[in-house]
C-alpha cells in the first residue's frame, strides 16, 4: 500500500463500513477521514481520523446527524470531497444534504434515484432494449417464480423468494431468473462506462436470508463479445442517467441470455478485490468523477474475498490473533447476533476456481476461533 504524509490531501469518507474505501484512499495517496457505523480496528488504523455514526445495520445511517457528524470530521482539514459507501441508496437525500456543505465525488441524489428506483429502471432497461427481469407490486400468481427485494436495498440480506411475502411499503416483486450471476465493476464519466473487470458473487444462506451476501471473486477472463454488450448498455445508460465514477451493475447469465439485475451507484464490496497499488481505483474515482482521462488496470491471476458470520450469539466475542489477509475484525469483548458478520477474508489464486475455493477454505478455517462455548 502506497505511504501517505500529513501534506497529502484530506478526503472524506461516510459509509455502513468505510474500511475498504479507507484502504483506498491510503492507496490513491489521500489521508482518509471516516464516519461509518463499526470504526473497528482496522478503520481506525488507516484513517487520519474516524468518528462512529449514529445507526445500525437494520435501520441504516441516522440522516438527522450525517452532516454534522462529517462537519465535525473535517474541522482541522480542508477535505477535497467526500465519497460515500453503501447505505445512502435508500436515501439519496442524505446525498443532497452532504453536497451542501461538500463536494461530492460520486453519483448525484438524482443520479441514484434515477438507477434505484425499481420501476424508473424497468422504464430505462425497456426503452434502452437492456434485457431486465420483470418487475410488479402487487402478488404474483405464481410466487415460486419471484423474489421480493427492499428498493434500495444491499448486501443481498433483503433478497427473499416470494412465498408468502408481500410488497408492503419499500419493497418490490421481482422474476427469477435462472442463471449464472456476474457483476462488472465499470468507471462511468456521464456519458461513458469503461469497465474495469468481472466478478462472480456467491451467497451465504441463513435460516432468514437465503441470499446474503457470501462473497466475491476476480475473474480473469469473461467472453469478449458479451463483455462489449454489457459495455455498450452501461455507456448507454450512463448517458442518460449521467452515472458518475465507480459504480457496478449485477446480471444474471443463463439460458435467456444476460439480464441487467441492478445497478450500484458507488464502489461497492468488489473494490478490495480490484483495487491495486499500480492503478488505486480511488484515483481513476476522481478522474472520472471530474470527467478527466482515466486509466484501467490491468490484472494477473484472480482474488477473492468472503464475509465470515456467526451462525450464534456471541455475549463477548473472544480474543483472536487474527491471520494475513483478513480484515473489518470484531474487537475481543463485542456482543454479536447471530448471523452478525465477524471479519473478511481474502485469497488470491492463479484463478477464479483456485481463489474461490482458496478463500472459502480459509473462512472455514478462521471459524474453529469463534465456534466455540464462549461467556
Amino acid at each position: 500500500m502506497l505511504a501517505t504524509s500529513p501534506n497529502n490531501p484530506a478526503i472524506l469518507i461516510a459509509a455502513i463500513s468505510g474500511r475498504a474505501l479507507a484502504a483506498a484512499a491510503r492507496r490513491a495517496g489521500f489521508r482518509p477521514l471516516v464516519a461509518d457505523l463499526f470504526n473497528d480496528a482496522d478503520t481506525l488504523a488507516l484513517a487520519d481520523r474516524a468518528l462512529k455514526l449514529s445507526g445500525s445495520l437494520q435501520s441504516g445511517i441516522d440522516e438527522e446527524r450525517i452532516s454534522r457528524a462529517l462537519a465535525d470530521l473535517a474541522s482541522d482539514d480542508q477535505p477535497v470531497a467526500v465519497i460515500y459507501g453503501s447505505g445512502f441508496e435508500r436515501r439519496p437525500e442524505m446525498i443532497e444534504a452532504m453536497s451542501r456543505q461538500f463536494q461530492i465525488a460520486g453519483n448525484t441524489a438524482q443520479t441514484v434515484r434515477l438507477v434505484k428506483d425499481p420501476s424508473g429502471l424497468a422504464r430505462l432497461c425497456s426503452e434502452l432494449s437492456i434485457p431486465h427481469p420483470d418487475i410488479r407490486f402487487d402478488a404474483p400468481g405464481r410466487p415460486q417464480e419471484w423474489l421480493t427485494k427492499l428498493a434500495g436495498g444491499a448486501g443481498g440480506s433483503h433478497v427473499k423468494t416470494a412465498n408468502g411475502h408481500v410488497s408492503g411499503h419499500e419493497h418490490y416483486f421481482q422474476r427469477f431468473i435462472p442463471g449464472r450471476n456476474l457483476s462488472a465493476l465499470f468507471l462511468a464519466d456521464r456519458q461513458e462506462a469503461h469497465i474495469v473487470g468481472f466478478s462472480r458473487q456467491w451467497s451465504s444462506p441463513s435460516a432468514h436470508t437465503p441470499f446474503r451476501y457470501g462473497g466475491a471473486v476476480r475473474l480473469r477472463r469473461y467472453d469478449k463479445v458479451k463483455a462489449a454488450q454489457i459495455e455498450g448498455w452501461l455507456t448507454a445508460l450512463t448517458k442518460r442517467t449521467k452515472l458518475a465514477g465507480l459504480n457496478s451493475a449485477d446480471f444474471i447469465d443463463g439460458d435467456a441470455g444476460l439480464h441487467l439485475i441492478e445497478i450500484n451507484p458507488r464502489p461497492g464490496a468488489t473494490l478490495d478485490i480490484f483495487d491495486c497499488d499500480q492503478t488505486p481505483l480511488l484515483r481513476e474515482h476522481l478522474r472520472a468523477v471530474m470527467e478527466t482521462n482515466i486509466t484501467l488496470p490491468a490484472y494477473k491471476g484472480s482474488t477473492a474475498s468472503a464475509i465470515a458470520y456467526t451462525a450464534k450469539a456471541i455475549s463477548a466475542f473472544p480474543k483472536i490473533d487474527w491471520p494475513a489477509l483478513t480484515a473489518d475484525h470484531q474487537m475481543s469483548g463485542t456482543t454479536l447476533e447471530a448471523g452478525d458478520p465477524v471479519c473478511t477474508v481474502f485469497a488470491t489464486g492463479p484463478s477464479a476456481a483456485a481463489a474461490m475455493r482458496a478463500v472459502k477454505s480459509r473462512v472455514k478455517e478462521l471459524a474453529v476461533n469463534w465456534r466455540g462455548d464462549f461467556p
